[in-house]
């Protein structure tokens, strides 16, 4: 199962860096330009920019903390935080009417929920 969950981390952390590094270094009109980049509208630069820094600290805080074996309790708090954002996400898609990417998030929630559960309970860090 540990395996299993650094997978899930690992893929996760993949995911949220892509996310984190177009949301803060591409331009919003190009954002909005590309599939499933409509969601931007209404929402100002700096709040998508915001998002992509919180992205990129969960790339970071899904696996760094667990790897170095320091304050690893920081990894399944940020699998929570992010079944929070792919809430978000989930109704925000579905607002719009993109079931693809409400389906999409799901899998990431379901992802995040797997590591907070299993880094939570019977395959925690040591102390």
């Amino acid at each position: 199962m540990d395996l299993a969950l650094w997978i899930s981390a690992w893929v996760l952390a993949g995911v949220a860096l892509v996310g984190g590094v177009s949301k803060s270094f591409v331009p919003k009109e190009k954002l909005a330009a590309v599939h499933g980049g409509g969601w931007t509208e209404g929402v100002g630069a700096r709040s998508i920019k915001a998002l992509g820094v919180l992205e990129l600290l969960a790339a970071v805080g899904l696996v760094l903390p667990g790897l170095l074996g320091r304050v690893a309790v920081l990894v399944p708090v940020t699998a929570g935080c992010w079944v929070l954002l792919m809430v978000g996400a989930m109704v925000t898609h579905g607002r719009r009417r993109e079931f693809g990417f409400v389906g999409l998030n799901l899998a990431y929630l379901a992802l995040a929920a797997f590591i907070a559960w299993g880094r939570f309970g019977p395959e925690s860090f040591p102390g």
